[in-house]
């Protein structure tokens, strides 16, 4: 029964989890900060809104890995046999119903806060299950539609206040994602440098983004230096390694790097159009998500 449990735990990728929740807080953050609005004081009276909200987005995450897994049965036969579908931990008829249910659930608490919530939770799904079963087998098209889901959950985070305004911001964690989608090519078999130094080159550039966006519309720049440092570091890093040694392990290491440390990209969206101590809050997130990635796998 534990081993049944476990199995399903695993579908959902639960170290991946708080990056899902850290992009409720930085989106929401970024609506407040469109109208004007102080954060600490709307989470104060709505905070009933952003928990189902957070909830929404971490059980649309954990449907989406857990159908990413229900379409790769086949394959991860041969490459993954370990996951828990091609084990038989878990049968492939009950990872589906299990999605499902999670996708359900997050469309469901996403409505529960706006109409707008409920219409991009919606539009979320579908371009979960066109990466999962499509999109991913393109070199192109997978990073992209991948990227438009990261895009997406930061628009749900910003849908709270019932439109949203600074929607082009979500372009940036699209680029993000296009370039960890990027790397990740190599997991199985490495030799993929080419992709390594795309992806370095949009790290730049998200960084640079990222800074831009915040001096030129807020007072905060100089409070969220030392964030946007260590989400440097963070990235920069694995990533260094994995083209000096271009070995599968080295490569999944700067994959998980880049996944997790969207909690820290989050955390310097917070600190920029909100406050320190939000973002300091949202940056705990990243202890949780490594402490889980100890026990379940990211990729």
């Amino acid at each position: 029964m534990i081993k049944k449990i476990m199995g399903f735990a695993r579908l959902a990728r639960p170290a991946n989890l708080p990056t899902a929740a850290a992009d409720i807080l930085a989106g929401i953050s970024l609506s407040l900060f469109s109208i004007q609005v102080s954060a600490p004081v709307f989470m104060e009276e709505n905070w009933t809104d952003i928990v189902f909200l957070v909830f929404a987005s971490v059980f649309l995450y954990a449907g989406g890995v857990v159908f990413n897994d229900v379409f790769d049965a086949k394959l991860d036969a041969t490459e993954r046999p370990e996951r828990p579908i091609p084990s038989g931990i878990i049968p492939r008829k009950q990872a589906v119903f299990w999605g499902a249910l999670l996708m359900f659930l997050g469309v469901y608490l996403a409505m529960s806060v706006q109409g707008l919530s409920g219409s991009i939770a919606i539009i979320l799904v579908v371009a979960i299950i066109i990466y999962d079963a499509i999109a991913k087998k393109h070199s192109f098209f997978g990073p992209l539609v991948m990227g438009i889901c990261r895009g997406l959950n930061l628009l749900l985070g910003m849908s709270i206040i019932g439109h949203i305004e600074l929607w082009w911001i979500s372009i940036i964690p699209l680029v993000y994602i296009f370039a960890i989608t990027l790397i990740s090519r190599g997991e199985v078999h490495g030799n993929n440098k080419k992709h390594i130094v795309i992806a370095a080159l949009l790290y730049g550039l998200v960084i640079l983004l990222i800074s831009v966006s915040i001096g030129q519309m807020t007072q905060n720049i100089l409070m969220s230096i030392p964030f946007i440092l260590l989400f440097g570091f963070l990235v920069f890093r694995p990533l260094l390694r994995a083209y000096k040694d271009n070995a599968p392990q080295n490569i999944k290491k700067a994959v998980m790097a880049g996944v997790l440390s969207l909690v820290v990209m989050d955390a310097c969206w917070v600190v920029g159009f909100a406050n320190w101590y939000i973002a300091v809050g949202v940056l705990l997130l990243l202890p949780l998500s490594l402490l889980l990635s100890r026990i379940f796998a990211v990729t």
